[in-house]
Order: structure tokens, then C-alpha cells, then sequence
């Protein structure tokens, strides 16, 4: 895979966005062959080329700008426009497009498709300056770098018999082309800013793992024979055909790809799972708890649970000593009616040994026997006193991992707060 920073167009070629290109490749780990070239940097090569087009009579100088080429086309039955060199200042260069028969492009998923020469301009490939246009440049950088395939998205299908074209008038002959849908949304329009496309780098910072979003990226528009949906890397290599990508949009659906990330999260090793927790929250300005053997012990109880990296420390918090703020919570399962469950469940929880998740669940459970209630009459309290919200890890093992003295000191603190009818303490 070769990689080509197509930035003739300097005033939107900054370093800023060079940079995001290589970082979201390199995040992806999509490494290229090579050195990166720089299409600006190639110039010489361009204006080469549009010397010789214009020696071998490929090419010719035309000052023809909109009005003067639709005239001419309105006047001609609206035929590709026909120009006559005009060697002056400031003129463009065009390429002669033959009058007669077909470009034909070789696409590997549409076929042959043919381009009529009768209905094509003679299109511009430098201007006035003599700066290339984007179908010389990327036509004499592939022929230079020794490109055999291009993928692109089928909205380039349009530029690629000028490029056919160009490539032809230089006596070279061009590379195997596909070209692919392009994505749309969950509606079915083309995806952008207004179905929330997020960027890769956007995706990184919600917490997706780069291996889930290279397995859907790969199934968007593709599929393997056997359906299979989570597939390593390596796997995608050997089984990706290009062949078999359909023609019709692939439906981007970021819930789809959070479900998928999901399941690469449940199924990491445990070390890894931390570090990609560590690495997130590092991105993210946050602080890293240094007893690492208690957050190996918070990720294991919340792997099953956190869909991305960004979900698992608010899961996880309530182990480090900082707990949600939910005024919901607080009213449903906070008032004084819930005292008398979560004062029962403290006088269990004081004798359970060893404190440990299967011997506290069978303390527990006895309180809901005796008192015939629903697990969640008594398990919420117990969450949001320990928590401050109704969402966390396991119960029971929410409750082992902070310890008896911990537990039994929010619990206090929130039958405190629910006998004088103020909701639970986040003290």
C-alpha cells in the first residue's frame, strides 16, 4: 500500500491536516509501503509531463474560460467542447480528447464502463501558472510510483477517464481500478456532518478499539461467506476479496459498531484490557489510579459490561473513592422507605466471611427470602449507596471489591441521610 498525500491544493494542504491523515492511519496500525510522498513535491514531474503533452500534440494552450466553452458547446449541440490553441499569456493547457469512440475504464466490481469521447471536453490540466490540475497530477504520480490498483470511492468514477486519458497521451498504460460505494446513514443519504459522522480520531476519543473499527470498516459493503461477524486482523487478510464488496451503499451505524466494540472489549485479555483503559484515559486528561492491582480488579468486574474505553471509568469510579451525582436515583431508590431493606442488608454484610462475591450474594439473597421482595427493591439502594447512580458492575462483586469497612460506611451514610428524608450522602 503506497501513500500519497494528494496536496497540490496548498492552501488546505497545512501541516495540521497532514498530520491527522498519518495519525489516523497509524492509529488504525494501516501502515503503507515506503515513504510518504508528497504530490506538491512531484511538481517538476507534473510540469514534465504537460511539456511533453504539449510537444507531442496531446495538448494545447486554450484561453476559453466558462462562457466562451458554454457558447461553444450550445452552438455544437452541446458536444464535448472543442478548443483552439491560443499560445498567449495566461492561457490554460487542455488535453485533446479524441472526437470518436470510447474511454473505456475496467472497474473490477461495475465491469467495462464506457465513457462516450464525443460528450467529454477537452478538460483543463494546468492552468494559466502552469500548476497541474488533480487528474494530471494523480494520473503521472501513479505512473510514477509504479501504482497497479486504485481504490477509491465511486464518486472519483467521473475523473477517472480523464486520468485514463492523460495516462494513454504519455504511452502508459493505466492500473486496475475499483470503485467502491460510498457510506451512507441509517436513512439511507449519503453519510455527513448531520448523521453525526465522527472522524477516526473521534471514534478513537469515545473509546472504540482500532481492531473492532478496522473488522467494521471491512464489513461495511462486504461480507464472508460464512457471515462470520468478528474477525481478527489477520483473519481479514486472509479472507478479504475485494471482488465480493456489493455495489450498493454500505449503512454506516455507529450502533452497530459500538455493539461490535463491545465484543472486543468482553473478549480482550485482561492486561490488555487495562492498558487500553490506562491509554484512554491518559488521551483524556484524566488521572490514572496508581494502584494498578485494584484497577485490574475494577476492569475485570466491569469487562462484561463497557461497550467502549469511555464507559469503564464511570463504571469503575465508584472503587477509587468517587461516586456519581444522580438526583434521580437518589428520588427512586433513595428515601426513606428503602431504610429498613438497606439496614438489614449492612447487618448481613458485617458478618459475611470471607467478603467475597459468592459468600455476599448469599447473604443477601436470605434478606430478600425473609423479607419475600424483588431483587431490585433491595439491590438498587445498595447500588446507588455505593455508587451514586443505578448503573455499575455486579452487585456483589461492586461490593468485594471496595471492601467490607468502605461498604458498610456508605451504607451508614445513606441510611443516614434517607431517615432525615435528604437523599444519600455523597460523603
Amino acid at each position: 500500500m503506497l501513500l500519497r498525500i494528494e496536496d497540490t491544493d496548498r492552501e488546505r494542504s497545512s501541516a495540521q491536516n497532514v498530520d491527522q491523515i498519518l495519525d489516523a492511519l497509524q492509529w488504525l496500525e494501516l501502515d503503507w509501503d515506503g515513504e510518504a510522498v508528497s504530490q506538491y513535491e512531484n511538481r517538476d514531474a507534473h510540469a514534465e509531463a504537460i511539456d511533453r503533452l504539449l510537444a507531442s500534440g496531446h495538448a494545447y494552450h486554450d484561453l476559453a474560460e466558462g462562457d466562451e466553452v458554454r457558447a461553444w458547446k450550445a452552438k455544437h449541440g452541446n458536444r464535448g467542447y472543442r478548443g483552439t490553441r491560443r499560445d498567449e499569456p495566461g492561457a490554460a493547457v487542455r488535453l485533446r480528447v479524441p472526437d470518436g469512440g470510447d474511454t473505456v475504464v475496467s472497474d473490477l466490481l461495475r465491469g467495462e464502463v464506457a465513457f462516450p469521447n464525443e460528450s467529454q471536453d477537452d478538460f483543463v490540466i494546468a492552468r494559466g501558472d502552469g500548476t497541474p490540475l488533480y487528474n494530471l497530477a494523480v494520473a503521472v504520480d501513479d505512473a510514477r510510483m509504479g501504482v497497479t490498483d486504485v481504490v477509491r470511492g465511486d464518486d472519483h468514477l467521473s475523473n477517472t477517464p480523464k486520468q485514463v486519458l492523460v495516462l494513454t497521451a504519455l504511452g502508459v498504460a493505466p492500473p486496475r481500478y475499483t470503485h467502491l460505494p460510498l457510506l451512507h446513514g441509517p436513512d439511507g443519504k449519503k453519510l455527513s456532518k448531520r448523521h453525526g459522522a465522527p472522524s477516526v480520531q473521534e471514534l478513537r476519543d469515545k473509546g472504540y478499539l482500532a481492531a473492532a473499527v478496522r473488522n467494521y470498516l471491512a464489513l461495511l459493503g462486504w461480507g464472508s461467506d460464512d457471515d462470520t461477524t468478528l474477525m481478527s486482523t489477520d483473519e481479514l487478510v486472509r479472507r478479504f476479496d475485494l471482488a465480493r464488496v456489493g455495489r450498493s451503499a454500505a449503512i454506516f451505524d455507529e450502533r452497530k459498531l459500538r455493539w461490535l466494540n463491545g465484543r472486543f472489549m468482553r473478549e480482550l485479555p485482561l492486561d490488555d484490557y487495562m492498558a487500553a483503559v490506562v491509554g484512554h484515559l491518559e488521551r483524556a486528561g484524566n488521572g490514572v489510579p496508581a494502584d494498578r492491582e485494584l484497577l485490574a480488579r475494577a476492569c475485570a468486574i466491569a469487562q462484561d459490561k463497557a461497550q467502549t474505553l469511555d464507559e469503564v471509568w464511570p463504571l469503575i469510579r465508584f472503587a477509587f473513592g468517587e461516586r456519581a451525582d444522580a438526583a434521580k436515583a437518589r428520588r427512586k431508590f433513595g428515601g426513606p422507605d428503602s431504610a429498613p431493606l438497606l439496614r438489614q442488608a449492612a447487618d448481613v454484610l458485617a458478618g459475611v466471611e470471607p467478603f467475597e462475591a459468592a459468600p455476599i450474594e448469599a447473604a443477601l439473597a436470605a434478606v430478600l427470602e425473609r423479607e419475600a421482595v424483588k431483587p431490585n427493591a433491595l439491590y438498587q439502594p445498595i447500588r446507588v449507596a455505593l455508587t451514586g447512580t443505578t448503573i455499575s458492575p455486579g452487585i456483589f462483586e461492586s461490593l468485594a471489591i471496595i471492601g467490607r469497612a468502605n461498604a458498610l460506611k456508605r451504607l451508614g451514610a445513606a441510611l443516614a441521610a434517607m431517615e432525615s428524608s435528604q437523599g444519600p450522602s455523597l460523603g
